[in-house]
């Protein structure tokens, strides 16, 4: 089963075309890592798929179900509100930046939304806090406040915060950028860890090791159009565009 389809979704910023008929299925337990020179796209794409930006046209598919679409920037159909909301809560996303809460300890930042959103108790929350702060190796951090965590440390915990919403499908948006390269790695292993778990994940990366450790299918954006996809080895090995080889001869 399908966890996310698009059909022909496209996006402007004005005249600018960010998204071009966009057409993608990711099914159920699969790790897609989407790749390509700044300015593809690919933060766009998964703002789109979460909502956080409106796309300008096409379908979104959620568990084989119309979730919304959009023609002329205005919604021609969306799925019911009650239903609505519930899909969007099983999208989990992690940022580039953190945007933790800087007045809350680890354990604070996890348990907020599982309360506050879905209604859990405070014990309930602190039980899957402490579970996924202990999964993501912070079981001895449970207590500090942001500003006493590494970058690597504070990302981890934003990966805990997602999962506390018991998300389908995890979405990162280049989780390690912002990081010092020391930090990259203890990031990607919790990572690792979710794909072996059978996490659905679309990850925007430039992270190439982890692309072909992990993924089950790479995409390769440019100029707000996917123009291959494939295995890793397919795309690492003998790609078909003069644009990713060209993009992949720069950074291998």
């Amino acid at each position: 089963m399908s966890i996310i389809r698009t059909e022909n979704l496209n996006n402007f910023y004005g005249d600018l075309q960010v998204l071009k008929d966009i057409n993608m299925e990711i099914e159920q337990g699969e790790v897609w890592v989407i790749i390509g020179p700044s300015g593809a796209g690919k933060s766009t794409l998964l703002r789109s798929l979460i909502t956080l930006e409106d796309f300008t046209s096409g379908k979104i598919f959620l568990d084989d179900e119309l979730f919304i679409h959009r023609e002329d920037s205005k919604v021609v159909e969306q799925m019911e509100a009650s239903r609505y909301k519930q899909k969007l809560l099983e999208m989990g996303m992690v940022f580039q930046r953190f945007n933790l809460f800087p007045n809350k300890t680890v354990l604070g930042n996890v348990t907020l939304a599982p309360m506050n959103v879905l209604g859990k108790s405070e014990e309930e929350a602190n039980e899957i806090a402490l579970n996924l702060i202990n999964r993501v190796g912070l079981s001895d951090k449970v207590d500090f406040y942001p500003s006493k965590l590494s970058g690597g440390q504070q990302q981890r915990v934003a990966i805990a915060r997602a999962l506390a919403m018991e998300p389908e499908i995890m979405l990162f948006d280049e989780p390690t950028s912002a990081l010092d390269p020391e930090l990259v790695g203890e990031v990607l292993n919790v990572m690792k860890d979710l794909a072996t778990q059978g996490m659905t994940m679309m990850v925007v990366s430039h992270e190439m090791g982890f692309a072909r450790e992990v993924a089950d299918k790479v995409i390769f954006m440019a100029d707000g159009a996917i123009l291959e996809t494939g295995t890793p080895d397919e795309l690492f090995t003998n790609p078909k565009t003069d644009k990713a080889r060209q993009f992949l001869a720069s950074i291998l």
